[in-house]
């Protein structure tokens, strides 16, 4: 939470950028954490983070699991309800039709909808996800396996009782590349958001 405060965002894993996997690991990390022999702790590391008020799960750096702590959650809602071209320029029938079930009702599971689509329900969250399009995180059901719960962003900002700070989506963009202007300044990385 220390790393989470300072920068306002980690990842989850990069071999560069501050990660919970290298924080935990004491060393940077390539490929998947899964065999490192510190996994246990990285996974519950993870969860502890993931059930914090003060945390956001999702997609923004790179297209990574991005740890973003509640001082920018302002900033993403305004770029999430954005509805810019980059966010929905190219997205799959699936998608588009996923996305307007996640708005009819403003909040559900992967595992429960009626789906006819070639894809998979979970691949076309991904989609949408990756763009900001939605909040999403993973429920385990009642028989074990995982399932994605997907939210709209007006859900998420009241389930979690942000803060409507104003702000444009030119500013909020703004303060996201700054934070992440710093720290690839800082940890010579080269890492994008999902608009640049």
């Amino acid at each position: 939470m220390t790393e989470l405060k300072r920068f306002g965002l980690l990842l989850e894993s990069d071999p560069r950028l501050p990660s919970v996997c290298s924080i935990v690991a004491r060393e940077p990390m390539r490929g998947s954490w899964w065999s490192h022999p510190k996994a246990q702790e990285i996974f519950q590391v993870n969860e502890r983070l993931e059930d914090h008020d003060d945390v956001l799960i999702t997609k923004l750096i790179s297209g990574k699991v991005t740890f973003v702590h509640r001082q920018l959650g302002p900033e993403l809602f305004t770029v999430g309800t954005s509805r810019d071209e980059w966010q929905l320029k190219g997205l799959s029938p699936a998608a588009g039709e996923l996305l307007r079930m996640v708005m009819k009702k403003g909040s559900l599971r992967t595992d429960t909808l009626p789906w006819s689509h070639r894809t998979k329900p979970g691949d076309a969250a991904r989609e949408l996800e990756r763009v900001l399009l939605i909040v999403a995180g993973q429920v385990h059901t009642e028989t074990g396996a995982h399932a994605k719960v997907l939210e709209t962003w007006e859900h998420w900002r009241q389930r979690v009782k942000l803060d409507q700070r104003k702000t444009s989506v030119k500013q909020a963009k703004a303060e996201l590349e700054d934070r992440l202007a710093r720290l690839n300044a800082e940890f010579h990385a080269k890492v994008t958001m999902p608009w640049q």
